[in-house]
């Protein structure tokens, strides 16, 4: 049989990894039979498979967009001719690029896992227990791929032994609930306190490119709550371990998280954003707990493979090339591809948990000079305007502001355009003036710049409440010298995400008694108004959590299957079908923005592509509606 071939990447791991050279080389080839001699090469081998995570089929931009389809975002906005067809439009196929890739993607982390586990004992120069360590990394890293595949595909193929002949690759899909048990049992094993071999998060210094103990706790508190809600897209009934069991668990393994781990949130909700672009490791807190790890600056022979920022950021011209725009004045080139919904928008204008989408979208938001000059505490707009104003992730996630250039295209960025009255004090005042410019109360930059107050464009205080995400924001990354490319991770678990689990299990078993302090620990920090105890019925905390994880956790890709798991999908999408048709304050809805919500049943999993069908004969069918 002929000799193997397998691409991997390579690196130092250990004390020495950061988030700017844990992909620091060029791809290699080796030959399998001549490997596994060295520690050195089990290290390479183990980032080859770390390397799938940052591949642009997965968190490197495809994620994004396979993901992206929610009830929060959407592809396009004032200014941008938005798209009707892809991923993004929630009208991705079979023949899909990017499902296929993903498809593949997964399964090549899942080989090279296999490879290496079924190696790693030819070494012999390794100390046992960074043996035990690179081993549970790698069953952890198989069986994370395995759960991504659930999560979209529901029943695959699964193997757990490497693919050593094109002959035999027939295999058929085993039922999602045997992969499951086998993904559990195994992140269990080796998350366990006094066996299993990953590492603490204080034994990584809390750099969370490297999984420990508390990622995969986190891991299985989300895998435990996805798995709690399969019945709503099997459309039968819940089991006793959905109504119960697997609520217990998702509780259990998030405490693990809050429990003596050091974890807490940032200081201050931005903290952790600006952390992330500027290449830093949790500078107030230890709230990152596992991250996407990305590098390079495509100047050498290293390419970063992120899109941060750029795909999902706030509009900013191209000045890499202008080698006189430098530090402040460059903000990192970045597309503006990802708007927030209204929904989104007026989630943050509430305290009380949502009902119907009606109820809320029907609230007047429309801020005048009058209303702001009056602050009339019975006006319901000016009412709202605090509310929001008060939650810093408002201000931070959805711009109320564009970019101003000096001089004309390419002349660097000297301040800000804002677009509702009185935002520019309130960003600046939120963000503590950090960001590197906003102007100054007499628009500096230029005579057609208003001279008070914060209008936007036309100076007219505007009603389309479109507004681009603005969560990643390359202006702190800290090399932007590769165009459409950045080295900023991609933040897979945090630790707000943790309590709000926390507290989503606990109410599902026991109501909210008890659940209360993790859901103010996230709105406190946010300054937000505590939610008071007793206020509130199981059903209202549940939807409260649920308006939480939208306002705290936009963007970062968890809202697609979180409403999966609720059963909410389609109706949390078409719901916002006609008002997105209806226009006004979302300016491109009438045209194809409203398309997007346009889902059906079958979008509660992704189609097995057709490239696999073609190969694989043991699948005989594809994925219901597909």
């Amino acid at each position: 049989m002929k000799a193997l071939k397998y691409t991997i990447f390579t690196l130092l791991l250990g004390g020495a990894l950061t988030s700017c050279n844990f992909l620091d080389k060029d791809p290699y080839q080796i030959t399998l039979p001549n490997y596994f001699n060295t520690a050195d090469e089990a290290s390479s081998f183990l980032t080859g498979i770390y390397a799938e995570l940052g591949q642009s089929t997965f968190y490197g931009a495809d994620y994004m967009y396979l993901a992206g389809g929610d009830d929060l975002s959407h592809y396009g906005g004032s200014g941008r001719a938005p798209a009707t067809k892809g991923l993004i439009c929630n009208t991705a196929t079979s023949s899909d690029p990017a499902v296929t890739g993903f498809w593949y993607t997964l399964y090549s982390g899942i080989n090279r896992a296999n490879i290496f586990l079924e190696n790693i004992d030819r070494v012999s120069d390794i100390d046992s227990e960074l043996k035990a360590q690179y081993i549970a990394e790698a069953r952890f890293l198989r069986a994370f791929y395995y759960f991504n595949l659930i999560q979209c595909w529901g029943d695959v193929p699964f193997k757990t032994e490497s693919t050593k002949d094109v002959v035999g690759l027939d295999i058929a899909r085993t039922d999602k609930q045997t992969i499951y048990d086998f993904v559990i049992k195994e992140m269990q094993e080796v998350s366990d306190e006094n066996t299993g071999g990953l590492l603490t998060a204080a034994q990584l210094n809390y750099k969370p490119g490297r999984v420990s103990k508390s990622a995969a706790w986190g891991i299985l508190a989300r895998i435990y709550l996805f798995r709690a809600g399969e019945f709503h897209r099997d459309n039968r009934a819940a089991t006793e371990a959905e109504r119960t069991d697997y609520y217990q668990a998702a509780k259990d393994y998030a405490l693990k998280v809050c429990t003596n781990q050091g974890h807490d949130l940032a200081k201050d909700y931005w903290d952790y954003f600006i952390d992330l672009c500027s290449d830093e490791y949790n500078t107030t807190a230890n709230e990152s707990i596992w991250e996407a790890e990305f590098s390079g600056n495509n100047t050498s022979d290293v390419k970063a493979e992120g899109r941060i920022g750029n795909i999902i950021g706030l509009a900013a011209p191209d000045m890499s090339s202008k080698t006189n725009v430098i530090g402040s004045a460059d903000p990192g080139y970045a597309y503006e591809f990802i708007f927030a919904t209204p929904k989104l928008y007026r989630l943050y204008c509430i305290e009380e948990p949502s009902t119907q989408v009606s109820d809320y979208m029907s609230c007047d938001l429309t801020l005048t000079k009058k209303i702001c000059e009056d602050k009339d505490s019975e006006n319901e707009v000016w009412k709202r305007y605090q509310i929001k104003t008060k939650d810093t992730r408002f201000l931070w996630n959805i711009a109320p502001f564009a970019y101003v250039e000096a001089n004309g295209k390419n002349t660097g960025v000297t301040g800000r355009r804002f677009y509702e009255y009185g935002f520019r004090d309130l960003v600046n005042a939120h963000d503590m003036g950090r960001s590197y410019s906003y102007g100054d109360a007499t628009w500096n930059s230029g005579e057609t710049e208003p001279l008070v107050g914060d209008y936007d464009y036309s100076s007219y205080f505007t009603k389309n409440i479109a507004r681009p995400c603005a969560k990643f924001r390359r202006e702190y990354e800290a090399d932007k010298k590769d165009k459409n490319s950045t080295a900023i991770n991609f933040p897979i678990l945090r630790y707000s995400d943790v309590l709000l689990m926390v507290a989503e299990a606990e109410n599902e078993l026991n109501g909210p008694d008890a659940a209360y302090d993790y859901l103010n620990k996230v709105r406190e920090r946010a300054g937000a108004s505590t939610v008071a105890k007793g206020s509130l019925d199981k059903e209202g905390f549940r939807q409260m959590v649920r308006d939480e994880r939208a306002r705290e956790l936009c963007f970062e890709y968890t809202r697609h299957f979180d409403l999966i798991r609720w059963g909410e999908f389609e109706t949390s999408m078409t719901a916002l079908v006609d008002n997105a048709r209806a226009g006004g304050e979302w300016n491109q809805g009438p045209s194809n923005v409203y398309t997007y919500f346009q889902v059906s049943s079958a979008q509660n999993y992704f189609p097995i592509p057709d490239a696999e069908m073609a190969v694989n004969k043991a699948i005989t069918s594809n994925n219901p509606g597909w």
